[in-house]
C-alpha cells in the first residue's frame, strides 16, 4: 500500500487518526520516533520557524522545499496546510496543488477564509465551487492528495457557528471533499452533530477544552491535529531553559 493509500485508510479506522503537526525534517522525526502514524505542516508553525507571521506570508517555494525535504527523509504519510491555497485564482491554486504533489505530500488542507488582517468567510457556495474545481482536477490529473477542507466559523467565534458550519459540510462534501476540518469546536454536543451532519471523516484541533482522544472516537471523530500548539509548547519550553542557563550561570539543566 503507498503512502496515499495508508493515508486514507488510516480516516476509516475506528480509532481518530492523531496528526503529529510539524514544521521541519526534525519534529517530523520525532513523530515518527514516537509512533504517529502521519505528520502535517503546521501553517503556524512553519511560518513562524522561518520567522514570518501565519497566513501565506511565508514564501510558497519555502513550503515546497521543506515538504519535499520532510517526505525524503521521513517514511510518515505528509498533509500540508496550504491555507487559502496561496493564491487567489484558481489556475494558481491548482498549480500549487500540483507542485506539493510533486514534492511527496498525500494530502493538504484548504480553509475557507482568506488570510489578512481580518479572517472572514469566503461565501459558501463560491467556495464550493472552488472546492468542485480542485477535486475535478485531481480526478483529472490522478493526483494522489486527500482534500481536506476546512470550514472555520467555530474559528471565528460566529454567534451561529453550528448551523453555518452545518450548512457548508453540506455544500463541500457534496462538491467532492474527503475530509472536513473544524477548528475551535469543542463542546461534544456539537461535534457531535457536526459528525452526524456528513458521511466524511471530521477532524477537530487541539484546543484548551477539546475533550479526550476516547470520547471523540466516542463521538464519532476521525481526525485530532495539532494546529501550532506542539511548536508553541516547544519553544516556551526552549525559552525557559534558555532563560535558567543566563540566570544559574551553568548547562546542569540541558542535562538534567
Amino acid at each position: 500500500m503507498n503512502s496515499f493509500e495508508t493515508f486514507k485508510q488510516l480516516h476509516k479506522n475506528s480509532g481518530p487518526l492523531l496528526i503529529g503537526n510539524v514544521w521541519d525534517v526534525k519534529s517530523a522525526e520525532t513523530f515518527q520516533s514516537a509512533g504517529f502514524k502521519a505528520i502535517g505542516i503546521s501553517s503556524q508553525a512553519i511560518s513562524n520557524a522561518l520567522g514570518y507571521p501565519d497566513g501565506e506570508n511565508l514564501p510558497f517555494e519555502d513550503l515546497l522545499r521543506i515538504s519535499q525535504r520532510i517526505t525524503k527523509v521521513v517514511d510518515l504519510p505528509l498533509t500540508v496546510d496550504m491555507e487559502a491555497g496561496y493564491s487567489r485564482n484558481l489556475d494558481g491554486i491548482l498549480k500549487n496543488i500540483e507542485k506539493l504533489h510533486d514534492r511527496g505530500a498525500v494530502g493538504i488542507n484548504l480553509e475557507d477564509t482568506i488570510p489578512g488582517e481580518k479572517r472572514s468567510l469566503t461565501p459558501a457556495a463560491s467556495f464550493a465551487e472552488t472546492i468542485a474545481a480542485v477535486a475535478g482536477h485531481i480526478i483529472q490529473k490522478r493526483l494522489n492528495i486527500f482534500l481536506n477542507i476546512r470550514t472555520d466559523a467555530f474559528l471565528l467565534g460566529l454567534p451561529n457557528a453550528l448551523e453555518e458550519t452545518q450548512k457548508r459540510i453540506k455544500l463541500y462534501q457534496k462538491a467532492g471533499a474527503d475530509g472536513i476540518f473544524v477548528p475551535c469546536i469543542t463542546k461534544s454536543e456539537d461535534i457531535a452533530t457536526v459528525v452526524q451532519s456528513s458521511s466524511l471523516p471530521i477532524n477537530v484541533m487541539c484546543m484548551p477544552d477539546l475533550p479526550g482522544f476516547k470520547e471523540l472516537e466516542l463521538l464519532g471523530v476521525k481526525r485530532i491535529s495539532m494546529g501550532g500548539f506542539f511548536f508553541n509548547k516547544v519553544y516556551d519550553y526552549a525559552g525557559v531553559l534558555a532563560r535558567k542557563i543566563l540566570a544559574e550561570q551553568e548547562f546542569s539543566d540541558i542535562f538534567s
